[in-house]
């Protein structure tokens, strides 16, 4: 009789334990024990506050995704992407919902839509999870793809631009093809290591049922899918003289304010403050030409997204606190000091160190470093290193909380481990390229 495996651990429990563990005693020593105090509590509400603000954005873009599906957009995307993500999961079958999300959250991060992205790949986890056969485990394919997205190849990291540009920088979008390229390293880096992690940790899902396999049985589709009745000629023509006189206003717009550059800081400004628009537009367009009521359709998808906002409370409030207590003790002032001596041999700026360090912890810490580091001499190398590594890095304890904790998973395997190597490779790369480009 075979012995069942016995569970470990996964990485995200005594990770968080450290750091609640190493805060306190650190404070021991640094006396700062009503700092971290406080952070509990000022964490604690931070992580409400921001599962609280996330419901708005959540529902209407669940709901946006929920017309893309209704109207056949998702399964359109998954066949033109088919033969790559095959080979990327293989457990999850090919024109599967979960395969569109995928695709949608990806292209989003690619093209630096930020809180747009966050929507899409709750969806797709929302769709994986119909996949699992163990409920509370992380699948290989949720593994790859949370540690694929804390690694996102960023095309357009227009946050970070916007932020140079505003601070004065010579050349803002100076940093697009080191973040790129440290984004693919950051990307292989990922795959190859939640492909690796998942071939040693499958014993232990030998005894559950097995996944579904690509192939098989397509899955039932949605409600909202059967009962399309496209709109008449009229219907038709007045959305696309709507479609052309948009486009005429793209155009009166670049004749009245012509750009220096095509990548000038201008230029990518204004593509940043169009792409949401033009995103929201095109799609309900697209369900509405399809025959989709958009706004049934929208509203039933915002509900959705309204209870997934508030199933994560617990798992941000839990991340907040600990990561809050962290930096208050004082422990990551010792990290950046005792790493000191190893960064100088790759000649990487113990300032940047702090950077390193927060992006998987904190977005928001990261951006406020990164932007204090930028608004104090721009054009330095410094800060086009700590640009570069904002916009090729990821937060990937808030990803981890978000996307698992929005569909209750418990053991997330080896989840953390490939997207924690995909930040350090990113972070080296970034090191990298930019000593050779500046």
């Amino acid at each position: 009789m075979r012995r069942p495996v016995k569970q470990k651990p996964s990485a995200i429990n005594s990770i968080w334990l450290g750091l609640v563990l190493l805060a306190t005693l650190t404070a021991a020593y640094t006396g700062r024990m009503d700092e971290v105090t406080m952070a509990s509590f000022d964490s604690a509400k931070a992580g409400v506050m921001l599962a609280i603000g996330l419901i708005g954005s959540m529902a209407f873009w669940l709901g946006i995704m929920k017309v893309a599906e209704a109207g056949g957009l998702m399964r359109t995307l998954a066949r033109g992407v088919r033969p790559l993500m095959i080979r990327l999961f293989p457990d999850v079958p090919a024109d599967h919902p979960a395969m569109s999300a995928m695709i949608m959250n990806m292209a989003a991060n690619a093209l630096g839509l930020g809180n747009a992205a966050t929507p899409m790949g709750i969806k797709a986890m929302q769709e994986l999870e119909k996949l699992t056969p163990q409920k509370g485990t992380a699948t290989n394919a949720m593994c790859l793809f949370l540690a694929i997205n804390t690694s996102s190849v960023t095309l357009l990291p227009l946050g970070v631009i916007t932020v140079r540009a505003a601070a004065g920088a010579t050349s803002p979008a100076a940093i697009l093809l080191p973040t790129l390229v440290a984004t693919l390293c950051s990307t292989c880096v990922a795959i190859f290591m939640a492909k690796i992690l998942a071939a040693r940790g499958e014993a232990v899902l030998m005894n559950g049922p097995s996944l579904p396999q690509a192939g098989g049985e397509e899955p039932e589709e949605a409600p909202a899918t059967r009962d399309l009745s496209p709109p008449g000629p009229v219907g038709r023509w007045v959305v696309w003289l709507l479609v052309t006189a948009f486009v005429g206003g793209m155009v009166y717009q670049v004749i009245q304010n012509p750009p220096s550059s095509l990548l000038g800081a201008a230029s990518l400004n204004a593509l940043s403050s169009w792409l949401i628009p033009i995103l929201i537009s095109g799609l309900l367009i697209y369900g509405y030409l399809r025959g989709v009521q958009v706004y049934e359709v929208l509203t039933e998808g915002a509900k959705e997204g309204f209870t997934t906002a508030v199933r994560i409370i617990p798992f941000l409030v839990a991340i907040f606190v600990a990561v809050g207590m962290f930096r208050a003790s004082g422990a990551m002032d010792l990290l950046i000091t005792l790493f000191t001596p190893l960064t100088s041999l790759i000649n990487m700026p113990a300032e940047s160190l702090a950077m390193a360090f927060m992006r998987p912890l904190s977005g928001s810490g990261a951006f406020g470093i990164m932007s204090e580091i930028v608004s104090q001499d721009p054009d330095s190398f410094l800060s086009f290193l700590v640009s570069t590594m904002q916009g090729s890095t990821e937060t990937t304890f808030y990803v981890l909380a978000i996307y698992f904790g929005s569909i209750g998973i418990k053991r997330s395997r080896h989840a953390l481990p490939a997207a924690l190597c995909a930040d350090a490779a990113g972070v080296l790369a970034a090191v990298a390229v930019c000593n050779f480009w500046f």
